[in-house]
């Protein structure tokens, strides 16, 4: 029976999100990939021991993440049930509901009927009474705001979320749900959004001027642009890599010489500082103490290891900077 590290709290720093009561780690862990049905369940394991070990409390996760679809969240709950569930009130556990999930016009979206119905799924398959955060996964563009942000308080109103976030909005939208949200007392305290050195839509679309301004938290996705801030590719395509293997979210066609030599320098660059090309990505995203937690995935247990040094060194220079957004903004 796996038992947690004693000084695992030692080991990560814990930023407040927003204005809220709530804290969550600086690094946190999504189940994105690696733990859906194509996974190693040992694997799913010892990922998740070594991440609660070094004081990331907070995993995420999705109704419709796998493969297949629920997959991912019947793993965790198979290993909640068996080995972390005595944890339970240490963890911080989130899930989403707004991409397409099950066939028919109820299992998409942004109705009511869908996201209560799919946090009912989602606990079943955990085998939980409640999550502490759960997302409206992306903006829904025909259902009302009011509808959806209403469905949201009922989830905390029904005692089965604790708290409710937003993930991919953008900052008009946001603004007008956090207003709906107030007023229904309802307890909106984070932001899901994409956000790496080479991805700052949240800058441009204003959802990160915004949430600063309401005091919510922000935390990041796909902070390593899916692999790019790394140094996987400085030497060319590998084999097995996702690009190879998987081209659903990061195609060859992205991966042109200019943008190698781009990757190259900013590798550069992260060597200067003591750090790896990975650290430095995330150590960026986290410089201006606006975003609450950066978001990893893992497919071994190393990999969590290597993402929490990012938290070591935070603080760039002011040329450090310069430079990034010379290699990165187009």
């Amino acid at each position: 029976m796996y038992q947690a590290a004693n000084d695992r709290y030692e080991k990560m720093a814990y930023v407040r999100c927003g204005k809220s009561g709530l804290k969550l780690p600086a690094i946190s862990l999504g189940l994105w990939h690696n733990f859906g049905d194509t996974g190693v369940y040992e694997n799913m394991k010892e990922i998740l021991f070594t991440a609660f070990d070094n004081g990331i409390v907070h995993f995420d996760l999705a109704n419709n993440y796998g493969p297949a679809y629920g997959s991912a969240e019947k793993n965790f709950g198979k290993i909640l049930k068996e080995e972390l569930g005595v944890y339970r009130d240490e963890l911080l556990i989130s899930t989403k509901a707004g991409y397409d999930m099950w066939e028919g016009p109820y299992g998409n979206w942004g109705s009511r009927k869908y996201l209560l119905s799919s946090l009912d799924q989602s606990l079943k398959r955990m085998g939980l009474d409640y999550v502490d955060i759960f997302y409206h996964h992306r903006m829904d563009p025909e259902t009302p705001l009011e509808e959806t942000m209403g469905a949201l308080a009922s989830a905390v109103q029904s005692g089965k979320a604790l708290y409710v976030g937003l993930s991919n909005y953008d900052g008009p939208t946001l603004e007008k749900a956090e207003a709906i949200l107030r007023d229904l007392k309802c307890p909106f305290v984070i932001n899901q959004n994409r956000y790496s050195i080479f991805d700052r839509t949240i800058e441009k679309n204003g959802l990160k001027d915004t949430a600063k301004k309401l005091e919510k938290g922000i935390i990041a996705f796909s902070p390593l642009a899916q692999g790019l801030l790394t140094d996987r590719y400085l030497k060319g395509i590998p084999e097995d890599s996702r690009i190879m293997t998987d081209g659903r979210f990061l195609n060859k066609s992205a991966l042109t010489e200019e943008k190698l030599v781009k990757i190259r320098e900013l590798n550069g660059l992260a060597a200067g500082r003591g750090q790896t090309l990975a650290e430095m990505a995330l150590s960026w995203i986290l410089k201006d103490g606006i975003v609450t937690s950066v978001l990893v995935g893992a497919s071994k247990p190393e990999q969590v290891l290597d993402n929490i040094k990012a938290i070591q060194n935070t603080e760039f220079t002011e040329e450090e900077l310069r430079k990034i957004d010379e290699l990165s903004l187009v």
